[in-house]
């Protein structure tokens, strides 16, 4: 019964990767039709062959063989012509299946919340989107239509070779028994080998992004030869997986040859003793051993297709389980936000990381029962210690995450009936961790967004105080900043998230903990453009610099996911033993 049910869902599998070929099914039958129209023309040459021995060389008749000869010329050329035409439309159509695919996978994977991302590796979803899909190439280039070809080949052949002589072909078929195991076996053996291969590849490339991305900490920490330790169990295991795979196909090709040997000589013995006894002509017999050929080596050919198809779906259930994956952001609002005021509302808001987590689970809760309003223009600045939650509130405001319980309003509206596009384009977030893009300073600020000029980034930059230091660089906002601004310190790339958040013009601003590593004399330059862009904006401020929060209208102290202490710094500064105070103190004696 469970072999019965992993066979249909191995079916409904297939059919679900050919329904890929949808928007080319002109090439797809064009395939198909040449794949049935190349099995009975490469019979052409043996069935020629034979009947020049017979109508021709036995009969000496020199006109008849040089028209045999030209036929057979004839179908060569002509079986080159299709078969050149049925390679490059099967080549042409994977290609373009995995052109689309890449894209729909990669635009899915733009769509997912940030959960799949904190639970799957950059190496894994990488390899989903170049290595895996690059495999479904073969499912079009050498599976379904190759197979087809080459299943249709071998009924021809067959057909042929009992219409010659039925009592040759039976005893030519008299290894087929044994063929038929080997390639059971070796079909078996080399599926799960390569099922080990791809993971192995999974984990190579997941490993390897990691490191690589983490360089600094592995040297800094002098981690180089613990890492290559871990590289090395990696890459041995890969080896060893493809190793696997390399020797059941040296195993199996041998036996295929000592199979088709064993065949040819069976029919040259019981062939050459029919031919004198007259029951089977010489050109049958110069014939098969040509008709042997054609019918094993299709049948040592389909054993590594079915091979390859077998991967191609496996790796193909792999990216449908990407696709299938709905733990996206659903965009079902149509609210825009072309004259939003900023006004934000939580109410009794409920959030956790994991899911499915009852109330009364305190500990498990990273935000509980969470309730402020920011008024248009105001500024709200979220202290608390690491882990506190202040980061999870401003990524459920953006809508990366979805609460569990409470309701979020921005302007007496839902996050949800908001148009999530709209909503995200009006509010801007400088975060501490600076990413930045491989290109141009200039591209790094617009996001090659097409409405925002040079001008107005300029501008933007000479508000921030970050015009001066990018005028230094090599070719100024045409500077082509490495890969995540490895060039540029930490306060550069800052300052250029900060610039980057400005030209987008957003009606809610939030700061995490944005000034956090620039140099107090960088700070002191742009503190006069912040609280100019905060008086205009409702904004959210995440820091621990006494200068950057204590300004700010309110003050909401955050402790394990609930909020402790909430007003203006001076209302907070009264608390006796008030937690913001003793926060206050410590800074101050810190700093002194």
């Amino acid at each position: 019964m469970k072999e019965t049910i992993n066979k249909y869902a191995d079916w409904q599998l297939a059919k679900r990767v050919l329904s890929l070929a949808g928007p080319y099914r002109t090439v797809l039958y064009l395939s198909g039709f040449l794949a049935v129209l190349l099995a009975p023309i490469s019979i052409l040459r043996p069935y020629l062959v034979q009947r020049t021995v017979d109508d021709c060389i036995i009969s000496q008749q020199g006109e008849g063989l040089l028209f045999m000869i030209s036929l057979l010329f004839a179908a060569l050329i002509l079986q080159g012509i299709i078969y050149y035409i049925f390679s490059y439309a099967t080549a042409w159509l994977g290609q373009s299946v995995i052109k689309d695919l890449r894209v729909r996978v990669f635009n899915h994977i733009n769509q997912l919340r940030l959960t799949y991302f904190d639970t799957t590796p950059i190496g894994t979803s990488t390899t989903r989107t170049i290595n895996d899909i690059e495999t479904i190439n073969t499912v079009f280039s050498q599976g379904f239509i190759t197979i087809l070809a080459d299943l249709l080949t071998l009924f021809f052949v067959l057909g042929i070779m009992f219409w010659s002589s039925w009592k040759v072909t039976l005893i030519c078929l008299s290894t087929i028994p044994f063929l038929i195991i080997a390639t059971y076996l070796f079909k078996e053996a080399v599926k799960k080998s390569y099922e080990i291969v791809r993971s192995q590849v999974s984990h190579m490339n997941a490993f390897l992004q990691e490191r690589i991305t983490g360089m600094s900490v592995v040297q800094v920490f002098n981690a180089e030869e613990k890492e290559m330790n871990n590289f090395g169990a990696i890459n041995h295991k890969y080896a060893k997986a493809n190793i696997n795979a390399v020797f059941y196909y040296a195993v199996f090709f041998p036996v295929v040859e000592i199979l088709s040997a064993t065949s040819l000589g069976l029919m040259v013995w019981y062939g050459a003793s029919s031919v004198l006894e007259g029951s089977v002509t010489l050109g049958v017999l110069v014939a098969f051993p040509l008709y042997i050929g054609m019918l094993f080596r299709p049948i040592r050919i389909l054993a590594d297709k079915f091979n390859t198809l077998q991967m191609g779906l496996i790796v193909a259930k792999r990216i449908f389980t990407v696709l299938d994956d709905t733990n996206n952001t659903k965009n079902d609002g149509k609210q825009q936000t072309d004259s939003l005021e900023g006004t934000v509302r939580f109410d009794q808001v409920y959030f956790s990381y994991q899911q499915d987590i009852p109330k009364e689970k305190v500990d498990k809760w990273t935000l509980k029962d969470v309730s402020f309003d920011i008024k248009k223009g105001e500024t709200l600045a979220i202290v608390g210690s690491t882990g506190a939650g202040k980061t999870t509130i401003i990524n459920i405001l953006s809508r990366f995450y979805e609460v569990h319980d409470g309701q979020i309003t921005i302007d007496g509206i839902l996050l949800q009936d908001y148009d999530l596009y709209a909503l995200r384009s009006c509010i801007a977030v400088v975060l501490q961790d600076v990413f930045l893009f491989s290109g141009s300073v200039f591209e790094n600020i617009t996001l090659k967004a097409p409405h925002i000029s040079r001008e107005k980034v300029i501008e933007a930059a000479k508000m921030i105080g970050a015009h001066e230091f990018i005028l230094k660089l090599p070719g100024a906002y045409d500077y082509q900043v490495m890969e995540r601004g490895a060039t540029l310190s930490m306060g550069q790339r800052q300052l250029i998230s900060f610039v980057r958040a400005l030209v987008f013009d957003p009606a809610i601003l939030i700061l995490d903990e944005a000034t956090s590593s620039v140099d107090p004399e960088t700070e002191r330059t742009i503190q006069y453009a912040i609280q100019q862009l905060i008086a205009k904006r409702t904004s959210i401020i995440i820091a621990h610099r006494l200068s950057t929060i204590q300004n700010a209208d309110n003050i909401m102290l955050l402790d394990a996911g609930q909020i402790k202490e909430f007003g203006n710094h001076q209302d907070l500064m009264q608390i006796e033993g008030g937690i913001y105070r003793d926060m206050v103190h410590t800074a101050y004696k810190l700093e002194a």
